[in-house]
């Protein structure tokens, strides 16, 4: 990272330059011959009263002193990933968004509400695209008394690491009192390569809704209500994928009881088709049945299906701490395009 001009470390970045992206060098001792030194990289989303706020692409908000800085300077944005298909923060965030439709919506300006009974903060929390319409403060305001309406937590989704993403939003925030609570890699690539997955997929049983086995292996809700299946069966053409387990026996001695009971599937997936994009989620495999390369099949069927309806292009979200899902997903050739964050009140 170079900061010198004529071997001169120099600070040439000012309050002006809020919003921008920053690389910045400071010290993180006092000075001396021992002092040591940090560099950040992120958009700079203010400059008050002697201090920086500097938000990373992982979402991170760093606070530096004014006094610390020994060198910075304005840099262009991060350089386009060479693989995958191209695509604008904008159309990502709608793309997903469509894959996860809530119950009920409104919109807050050009923000939109949306609520599911709870099942899922994707299809329970605030999508901010544009202009809420009044001022920042009152539309973090009226987010949480709508959701407290309804008897549910207040959540803001927003994103960072990507063109036109929001780190200024971030920014308030924070400064209105709150949290990041979530935060998830959105990853896309080309959608042909994972149709060609060397994997098995003659045990993968596609259907257009999820039924009472499928529904046993994604275990993210206690009973699933209507709400969940209409979260579920959401989007312009959805695919449930099912591989099923093995049975279990029954006691041979007691006749209905006595025959082999179907046991919860060994591995599950759902995709939407939109347009152009394909749109992996609910790609679970029993742990007994994982390294098997069930999941990679679950991905390649449903990458087919895609495929025949004319997208070619895939995306998929991933937490940032699940590294086996990460690993298998990087070998299928997804990168990272942005990061998205729930915000809640604290």
């Amino acid at each position: 990272m170079e900061f010198t001009i004529g071997g001169r470390l120099e600070v040439r970045i000012t309050p002006a330059d809020v919003g921008k992206r920053v690389s910045v060098r400071r010290r993180s001792k006092d000075g001396g011959a021992g002092a040591e030194f940090t560099d950040t990289v992120g958009v700079l989303t203010s400059w008050d009263k002697g201090v920086l706020s500097i938000t990373r692409k992982s979402g991170e908000s760093v606070r530096i002193v004014e006094s610390s800085l020994v060198a910075g300077k304005v840099v262009p944005a991060a350089p386009a990933r060479r693989r995958g298909p191209a695509a604008s923060f904008r159309e990502l965030a709608t793309v997903t968004a469509r894959a996860w439709q809530p119950v009920e919506s409104e919109p807050l300006g050009d923000w939109r509400l949306r609520a599911a009974g709870g099942f899922t903060r994707r299809a329970n929390s605030a999508l901010p695209l544009g202009d809420p319409g009044l001022p920042v403060g009152e539309a973090f305001g009226r987010v949480r008394s709508w959701y407290e309406e309804r008897g549910l937590p207040a959540y803001i989704q927003t994103a960072t690491g990507a063109e036109g993403a929001q780190e200024g939003l971030c920014a308030e925030l924070e400064r209105h009192g709150w949290r990041r609570e979530v935060s998830a890699q959105v990853r896309i690539a080309a959608l042909a390569p994972v149709g060609d997955l060397d994997a098995d997929v003659s045990a993968v049983r596609l259907t257009r809704e999820p039924d009472a086995a499928w529904l046993s292996r994604y275990q993210r809700f206690s009973t699933p209500g209507p709400h969940v299946l209409r979260v579920l069966g959401s989007g312009p053409s959805v695919w449930f994928a099912t591989v099923a387990g093995e049975a279990e026996e029954g006691d041979a001695g007691d006749g209905a009881r006595g025959r082999d009971r179907a046991a919860a599937p060994a591995a599950i997936g759902r995709c939407v088709v939109d347009g152009r994009w394909a749109g992996f989620m609910a790609v679970e495999v029993a742990p007994e049945h994982r390294r098997r390369g069930l999941g990679s099949a679950v991905m390649a069927a449903l990458a087919r299906r895609a495929l025949e309806e004319g997208a070619s292009a895939a995306w998929l979200q991933v937490e940032e701490d699940n590294e086996g899902a990460r690993a298998l997903y990087d070998g299928m050739g997804f990168a990272t395009h942005h990061r998205y964050h729930h915000f809640r009140p604290a």
